[in-house]
């Protein structure tokens, strides 16, 4: 397995996290492997006195296993448990340790697949843990940047301005992806094998820990079609036709994957007031770079493909605003919208008391008012609740088309 970076980037959730020790008496911070929890934690935890330990320690594992209300008894005050996962079984000690101590920021908890999917699980510290969810970086992470797109987004308003365009360094932004290590790692080659690795792993020890399939080669085939698929309507009846697998099994592989946060739906937003909106979810790789090497693609072979080009580039922007979102207190709920005569949105904010806010990814450089069909059906389904609709494209100016519509360059989601 890949070992997490020991360079400390900060992160957008550490201001989160701080909040959160400082209220509950547990918290998560979980998310994909290789995103830097542990870094995260322990740059906060240790400076305050916490002890770190891991349950990928197969040692402390099962000392955990064969007795979890001992092994939390004998804990010291302030501890960090990596990869909770792995000892499920801890869960209910927690909670009686928490019942007779509720100080806050008692156990900071890491995490690499999702409890929250597992209702016995997660009800176990229901009002007792924080969650903090972490992404593979974002740009303005690996810039060190501190960008402004979504403020604007959700106030609905953007100024005039230039930026640069583009052009094929965006498809090697989109290659690269987000994990930290791979920031290291100066060939797209090795890039490539530390995401091969990466998947194998995970199958094997994280997947193979949680559940038994009865094909467990099927997954990793089933996440590069996946990968091919991003951005697109999931479809498991399509998605299952290559395996022989029935539309029950297979959908259980893919929430499998989910669990292990390596793809995520997006669902559909709909309204009572229109009925012919599409509910479908639409599916999305949980990191680009990932993605591409799934699918043997390079920045230029990405650049070249103008169909996979786009499937990527909206995956990509959407990743970037989830963890950009991710690190503020405001919920922000992502939907993709969708009509049955064709208009549709790639990706919808509800945000501030149910306003709606719109983003169409374009992948060329320039914008026309018919591009803004989709986000004016959006405004139309959504009357007063719509904030505004913007077209993210690999222009050069963000401009106003009108009726809270705007064009603005890809670029200022980071910079």
């Amino acid at each position: 397995m890949p070992s997490e970076t020991t360079a400390s980037i900060p992160r957008l959730a550490v201001g989160l996290l701080s909040e959160a020790a400082e209220d509950a008496p547990v918290v998560l911070v979980h998310g994909p492997r290789q995103s830097g929890k542990s870094t995260l934690v322990r740059d906060y935890g240790e400076p305050r006195g916490y002890r770190a330990m891991t349950f990928d320690d197969d040692g402390v594992a099962r000392a955990a296993l064969a007795d979890p209300a001992g092994f939390v008894g004998e804990l010291p005050d302030r501890v960090i448990l990596d990869e909770v996962q792995r000892v499920p079984e801890i869960f209910l000690a927690l909670k009686l340790a928490v019942d007779r101590d509720r100080r806050p920021g008692r156990f900071l908890l890491t995490g690499s697949s999702n409890i929250l999917l597992l209702p016995r699980l997660a009800d176990s510290l229901a009002g007792r843990m924080a969650i903090v969810r972490l992404h593979p970086m974002a740009q303005c992470e690996m810039l060190q940047s501190k960008p402004s797109f979504l403020d604007h987004l959700l106030a609905g308003k953007f100024a005039v301005a230039s930026s640069r365009r583009q052009g094929q360094s965006l498809a090697a932004r989109i290659v690269q992806g987000g994990f930290p290590a791979l920031l290291s790692l100066p060939t797209p080659a090795r890039r490539a094998r530390w995401h091969r690795d990466y998947v194998e792993s995970i199958v094997q020890r994280d997947v193979r820990s949680i559940a038994r399939i009865a094909s467990l080669d099927s997954l990793p085939r089933l996440l590069e079609l996946l990968a091919g698929q991003t951005a697109r309507v999931l479809n498991i009846s399509e998605l299952a036709s290559p395996f022989g697998l029935s539309r029950p099994t297979l959908r259980d592989y893919v929430t499998l994957l989910e669990r292990q946060f390596l793809v995520e739906e997006l669902p559909a937003w709909h309204t009572n007031r229109i009925s012919r909106l599409v509910k479908s979810p639409k599916v999305h790789l949980a990191d680009t770079g990932l993605a591409c090497s799934l699918l043997g693609l390079n920045a230029d072979a990405l650049w070249k493909d103008r169909d996979a080009f786009g499937q990527m580039l909206e995956t990509f922007v959407y990743g970037e605003l989830r963890r950009q979102a991710s690190g503020r207190d405001e919920r922000i709920a992502f939907h993709h919208f969708r009509h049955r005569d064709g208009a549709e949105v790639d990706i919808v904010l509800e945000h501030g008391g149910g306003i709606v806010s719109g983003v169409e990814v374009k992948a060329s450089s320039t914008v026309r008012p018919s591009d803004f069909s989709g986000l004016r059906a959006l405004k139309k389904a959504c009357g007063k609740r719509f904030g505004c609709g913007v077209i993210a494209y690999d222009g050069e100016m963000c401009v106003g088309f009108g009726d809270g519509m705007f064009a603005v360059p890809i670029e200022r989601l980071w910079d």
